[in-house]
């Protein structure tokens, strides 16, 4: 069974002192490459947050403040904080990152009307980013994920793995939660547990 690793948003923005930080985030980049080093992959995948600076996520760019949420384009959609703006130090991957093993990247949340939590889809699943596509093309069966955040991006792409056949593992020591509420983080995992995620310890 051929496999896959897909690391999610680990960039700056989402590690410590970027604009949208993960508590804890830098502690699993030390885990991600270890798994890189220790194990064999067909694919590693990185996924990008790659945002317009105008995207329509950022409470700068609605009039709203942070943790606000509104309706955007049929769907609910949190207000962030302006982060991973397309070309800007906070958009690129953290530098503690090993990358010398990955073959492919995916760059999401590109338009500006919709925001893409998923590494698969954008969040009213109308635009693919491709990497179904590429998985398939290369005959994976089997993906193991990590990344930021647990609660978001790590959490939609787990769940999109397991809706497109794909044998879905997360590595819970390899993410972390944003965890907006306190129990955002766990209740993720149950989320994911129920649609058939493996959780690895």
């Amino acid at each position: 069974m051929k496999k896959a690793l897909i690391i999610v948003d680990v960039q700056n923005d989402f590690c410590e002192g970027g604009a949208l930080a993960v508590p804890g985030a830098n502690e699993i980049i030390p885990y991600i490459n270890a798994l890189m080093e220790e194990n064999e992959y067909d694919q590693i995948v990185l996924t990008q947050d790659w945002h317009p600076a105008n995207h329509k996520s950022f409470a700068s760019n609605n009039g709203r403040k942070v943790g606000e949420s509104i309706i955007l384009n049929g769907v609910p959609q949190f207000m962030w904080p302006d982060h991973c703006i397309q070309d800007t130090f906070g958009a690129e991957f953290h530098k503690d990152l090993n990358r010398d093993k990955v073959t492919h990247i995916v760059q999401k949340g590109k338009n500006v009307e919709i925001d893409s939590y998923s590494g698969f889809q954008d969040n009213n699943h109308f635009m693919k980013t491709g990497l179904d596509d590429f998985l398939k093309y290369h005959d994976i069966q089997l993906l193991e994920i990590v990344g930021l955040a647990m609660d978001y991006c790590v959490k939609y792409t787990c769940i999109d793995a397991v809706n497109n056949g794909y044998v879905t593992c997360l590595h819970f020591n390899g993410t972390r939660a944003v965890n907006v509420k306190p129990d955002n983080g766990r209740d993720a995992i149950y989320d994911m547990i129920q649609k058939g995620v493996t959780v690895l310890g």
